[in-house]
């Protein structure tokens, strides 16, 4: 025999319902109110999300700033580390051999001055053995004045000294070339110096 299930019964003891009533003016203004309320929460939520928008704007634009500033000094840093050796190179190779091609028409831009406050009176050209040959060929055929030349072993290559009488000229591009080294040299330890202040 089949067994019987008992069901619980749920019922509604109270089904009245209790009723309100508003009049036109009172329910305008219910949803005045209403549409006051949501509108004020709408506007909150879109502020809220507007000052966090301008929060990030702002923290990204930080970033990208402080990312360009450090990209730049990285790229500056670059350039001085490549320029170092270029510059270095010129120094000690180019300038002393744009200085050897120029000694000859330096010494005759010397010489066609005191050209003018002599007679006959031979000038000494004293130079590096080295230059000799280069000196005598472009001297020879322009000065306006006789030449002696005279050999120094010294001097350095970039060096001539004009002499006539009691006075004598001198022409020394060893010192500029110097010159321009130690400064090349000292800007560069310098950046160095200040690059390593800046990590520490």
């Amino acid at each position: 025999m089949a067994r019987r299930v008992q069901l619980e019964v749920f019922e509604l003891t109270d089904m009245t319902e209790e009723r309100i009533e508003l009049g036109q003016v009172e329910l305008e203004e219910c949803r005045l109110a209403a549409y006051e309320g949501g509108y004020s929460a709408g506007w909150e939520d879109a502020t809220i999300a507007q000052d966090k928008e301008i929060s990030r704007l702002r923290a990204d634009l930080g970033q990208n700033l402080q990312d360009l500033s450090f990209t730049y000094q990285e790229a500056h840093a670059h350039v001085l580390a490549t320029l170092e050796p270029l510059l270095q190179d010129m120094v000690g190779k180019v300038l002393p051999a744009i200085a050897r091609q120029s000694l000859g028409q330096m010494v005759l831009e010397h010489l066609i001055p005191m050209a003018r406050d002599l007679a006959d009176e031979p000038i000494k050209v004293v130079a590096n053995p080295v230059n000799r040959d280069a000196l005598e060929d472009m001297l020879i055929a322009n000065s306006p004045v006789p030449l002696v030349f005279c050999d120094e072993p010294s001097l350095g290559e970039g060096q001539v000294y004009l002499r006539f009488e009691q006075e004598e000229a001198r022409i020394d591009l060893d010192s500029v070339i110097t010159a321009i080294a130690s400064a090349v040299s000292s800007f560069f330890k310098i950046r160095k110096h200040d690059e390593e202040k800046a990590r520490a």
